[in-house]
């Protein structure tokens, strides 16, 4: 599985308005909730959860915002870049611009860890990085996780 079988490109949202961190989440919630046909609250208690845990901000300007939901059968991705910077509570304490929601089956266990690495790995990729910061355009976004995902497969 690639990054790519993850996410469709009405899953790329470009930009996302929102000021802060659970504005965020409500936000993609309200998205993953269209693509997954799960209930928009139940996603955002989930993702909600998980960040009480610790902050998915990664570093880098990075997130990965991620819950397991019974009633999919599949793991759903969602892209999002940030038109202003949100403090999330990260790493490096740094900001984040870059947001990538992952939505994983109760049961995923090793397929959600392993998701997750991928996600994490193209984002990581400087490279990856700085053309999606510098696009606006959700199709061109999903264009560049595209060709990066299938050169990394």
């Amino acid at each position: 599985m690639t990054l790519i079988d993850l996410l469709t490109p009405a899953a790329v949202i470009s930009p996302l308005r929102a000021h802060g961190k659970k504005q965020a989440l409500q936000e993609l919630a309200q998205h993953a909730a269209l693509a997954t046909g799960l209930p928009e609250r139940d996603i955002y208690e989930s993702l909600l959860q998980r960040e009480r845990l610790g902050s998915t901000g990664i570093g880098d300007g990075i997130a990965i915002p991620h819950g397991r939901m019974p009633g999919i059968d599949r793991l759903v991705g969602l892209f999002a870049r940030a038109e202003k910077p949100i403090d999330f509570d990260a790493l490096d304490g740094q900001p984040v611009d870059i947001i990538f929601v992952l939505i994983a089956p109760e049961g995923a266990g090793a397929d959600h860890l392993k998701a997750l690495a991928r996600v994490a790995r193209v984002l990581r990729n400087q490279a990856v990085l700085e053309q999606v910061r510098s696009i606006r355009d959700p199709a061109a976004i999903y264009a560049v996780l595209a060709e990066s995902a299938a050169q990394a497969a």
